[in-house]
């Protein structure tokens, strides 16, 4: 008897070390890869422009490297539970692999297939979702004793670190697709949003070109991350977030490329850490996107102005205003800056950090709920850190990290003409300043006030 499967891409856009695809291919004659282009996702808010035109070449990318295996992405569009229900029945489906995930929309939709798998195909097709496929451990399969999920990154990396992760897969020799099934369209990207709101410095999506960042960072500068990962002038970081977000290369094949004895990989594992961390407070905590973790007893401040001038990158500092750029010019940020622009928006200006952390997702190509939004809450001491009075000084900060001005000079055009004494606080010099130097704004607030204001707010 011929069996066919269905394989349900979603954040797995890869050929290599993906589980729903090698698992389909050694239990199925015929093997159906599909993506559904979700109009309920692509009409919200979660469909930044810079995230799509990612997916779309991400897609793109999929197919090709299908193709190449013998296979093909069949491409729909609509509601993904229905269109793939409807793809069952139309290819007389008995098994449909996909990769666990976490968010309340990704257990929804889980939730629905195997309603809808029911209603239209009764017990005849069987939904296999595979685990540690977005992550390298599950959420939930590390845990404290008497609990259910670990608030503290310490002690669960120690346990991250100790349990044992599944081995990566290679990419399938063949993909059997059958060709009666038709592959559909992937739409063009003004199909689906506006081009016009693209940052203009976009990287190239797709398993291709990770793969190739992945053999780069892996032969030299993974080794010396320990040293560069704070530095903002620097080309010291892996650069592979956009990629893990979209599943375009595995969290598994990196941690297990990690040689420990190395204080760079070790450092690079810390961060593959942070971010199943995050994940598995997601998974335990689905309203964090929303909710404090931590309680708060005292009042955010209501200041257009303020978070006008911190989007725009014009809050008279330097490496916040540095940061806010790169955001708009690259779709991504240094992590280190991400830390200080949380931190001044939300405990210098006292701005909800939902302000800050939707803002990120309006431009981020590696903008995730369990990331993005874990972090921010951790940067406002709303979250998990165990110093949530934390508060970064933003010139100090700059000097440490940018002690060349490297990374200033490269998005404030304005001060590149500042020496490096000046640049980092030009308003202690502001009768030196020359040329457009002098458009440059004043700062927004003071540090020491700032830092007062809070902790008097906080009750520290």
């Amino acid at each position: 008897m011929t069996t066919t499967a269905i394989v349900l891409y979603t954040r797995d856009l890869r050929v290599h070390d993906q589980p729903a695809l090698w698992a389909a291919c050694e239990r199925a004659d015929r093997v159906v890869p599909v993506f559904v282009f979700d109009r309920a996702i692509l009409r919200s808010r979660y469909a930044a422009p810079n995230r799509v035109s990612q997916l779309v070449d991400a897609v793109r990318d999929l197919r090709s490297n299908l193709k190449a295996h013998g296979g093909e992405l069949v491409v729909r569009h609509g509601d993904t539970s229905e269109e793939v229900a409807q793809l069952a029945v139309e290819v007389e489906a008995d098994e449909l692999h996909l990769s666990a995930d976490v968010s309340a929309h990704a257990r929804r939709r889980e939730e629905a297939l195997r309603q809808l798998a029911r209603d239209h195909l009764g017990d005849r097709l069987r939904v296999i979702v595979h685990d540690a496929a977005v992550t390298v451990v599950q959420p939930g399969a590390v845990s404290p004793s008497g609990g259910d999920h670990f608030k503290v990154f310490s002690p669960y990396f120690r346990r991250w670190a100790e349990a044992a992760w599944r081995e990566p897969l290679p990419a399938p020799s063949s993909v059997p697709t059958p060709t009666t099934v038709a592959t559909g369209r992937i739409p063009a990207l003004d199909d689906l949003t506006d081009p016009g709101r693209l940052a203009p410095e976009l990287p190239v999506a797709g398993e291709t070109a990770a793969r190739q960042r992945v053999e780069w960072w892996f032969e030299g500068p993974v080794d010396a991350y320990d040293d560069t990962r704070n530095h903002l002038g620097a080309d010291g970081t892996s650069k592979l977030s956009h990629h893990l977000h979209l599943g375009t290369v595995s969290a598994t094949e990196l941690a297990q490329r990690v040689d420990r004895r190395s204080a760079g990989q070790e450092a690079f594992l810390q961060e593959l850490c942070w971010r199943d961390f995050n994940h598995q407070m997601l998974a335990a905590r689905p309203d964090l996107v929303h909710t404090d973790i931590r309680t708060r007893h005292d009042r955010w401040v209501d200041d257009e102005d303020a978070v006008a001038a911190w989007k725009a990158g014009r809050t008279g500092y330097p490496v916040v205003d540095a940061a806010m750029r790169q955001l708009t010019t690259e779709g991504w940020m240094h992590n280190r800056a991400r830390m200080i622009v949380a931190s001044f928006l939300t405990k210098h200006l006292y701005v909800d950090w939902r302000v800050g952390a939707w803002h990120f997702m309006d431009h981020l190509i590696d903008g995730d709920l369990a990331n993005n939004f874990g972090q921010w809450q951790w940067t406002a001491g709303t979250g998990t850190d165990s110093r949530p009075n934390r508060m970064f000084n933003p010139v100090t900060q700059s000097r440490r990290y940018d002690p060349d001005a490297v990374y200033l000079r490269r998005y404030l055009p304005e001060l590149a003409d500042l020496d490096d004494a000046t640049i980092h606080a030009p308003w202690e010099a502001a009768d030196t300043l020359l040329g457009g130097s002098g458009d440059y704004p004043p700062p927004l607030v003071d540090h020491r006030e700032a830092r007062e204001r809070f902790l008097a707010a906080r009750g520290a």
